[in-house]
């Protein structure tokens, strides 16, 4: 297990342990592949998180059998190369479904309805010191009749889908693949469509050649200048110099993003300095139900792997 602390800060590794001998470490260092290939070494097996695995680090691990990602996207290791080598490539999908849909609707209240900014008022004194019985120290905004525009349609998004439907928001989408659904406050549109009608705008496709900076200068200038962007996929799916300009510039809304390009992020990120940007530290998948589900199914995708009967494999 290359990384394991951000998994095993609370949770009984003793389960994997049963299935053969087993070396855990907390980190690895992503940037030195050395370290990586030295730190497998001769194993059959080999579970990573965040630590990456290429067609060169592949190339130097003979006896290497079975990855098994502890994530449900596979970004994280060469899947073509592992392919080529027979090597078998296991994920985790649907874990944290649920647990990122409520991240999802944590960061857009949080723009639209400024909680958490709100209490930290209260407690530097502004309520207390208060002509009135009230204050707000931003446009606060109210969900119901406002369009909720998903890029992507996985299981994530179908259950953000219906949260919003159930804040009486209106809910469109853009997927490759057709949906069909005979809901009148849901329907399927064209990219240009969702970037112009949608008032909120979430991210939930996976990270590729094609998604890479889906967001830019060019597709936010097809948006609303009331529109707010969330992103709990991957940091990469947008510009984030161009994002942090339109935020700046007011071409949109705001922003709350559970990821960033690099993570940790880096301290230049110039989205750390934007108007009404939020920023969260990649927890939506955190929970502690969430993690151990995430385990459970890490073992049993491997327990099935030496049974001779592989599960959740990555095509």
């Amino acid at each position: 297990m290359l990384d394991g602390y951000a998994l095993n800060k609370d949770l009984d590794w003793s389960m994997l342990k049963q299935l053969g001998t087993c070396t855990l470490y907390d980190r690895t260092p992503v940037d030195n592949p050395d370290t990586i290939i030295n730190r497998i070494g001769n194993a059959e097996v080999v579970l990573t998180h965040k630590t990456p695995i290429s067609r060169e680090i592949l190339s130097h691990l003979p006896n290497l059998k079975y990855i098994g990602i502890m994530g449900t996207g596979f970004d994280v290791v060469d899947i073509q190369a592992a392919q080529q080598l027979d090597i078998s490539v296991t994920n985790v999908p649907t874990y944290a479904s649920d647990a990122v849909a409520q991240f999802t609707f944590a960061l857009l209240l949080e723009v639209t309805s400024g909680v958490g900014k709100h209490n930290k008022l209260i407690h530097d004194g502004k309520w207390a010191n208060s002509a009135d019985f009230t204050f707000w120290n931003q446009r606060l905004i109210e969900l119901h009749g406002k369009t909720l525009g998903l890029i992507g349609y996985g299981n994530i998004a179908q259950r953000v889908a219906l949260i919003g439907h159930a804040f009486g928001m209106k809910v469109i989408f853009n997927s490759l693949h057709t949906h069909k659904s005979d809901e009148d406050w849901l329907s399927q549109v064209s990219l240009t469509e969702l970037l112009k009608r949608s008032d909120v705008i979430s991210l939930h496709v996976p990270l590729n050649s094609s998604t890479q900076k889906i967001i830019n200068a060019s597709t936010i200038s097809q948006m609303r200048h009331n529109a707010i962007i969330i992103n709990t996929a991957r940091g990469k799916l947008i510009n984030e110099l161009d994002l942090a300009e339109a935020l700046n510039n007011r071409k949109i809304a705001g922003a709350g993003l559970d990821v960033s390009a690099t993570e940790p992020i880096d301290t230049s990120n110039p989205l750390l300095k934007s108007r009404n940007c939020y920023l969260t530290p990649h927890i939506a998948w955190a929970p502690l139900e969430t993690r151990q589900r995430l385990l459970d199914i890490t073992i049993s995708n491997l327990a099935s792997f030496i049974k001779g009967k592989s599960i959740n494999t990555v095509k």
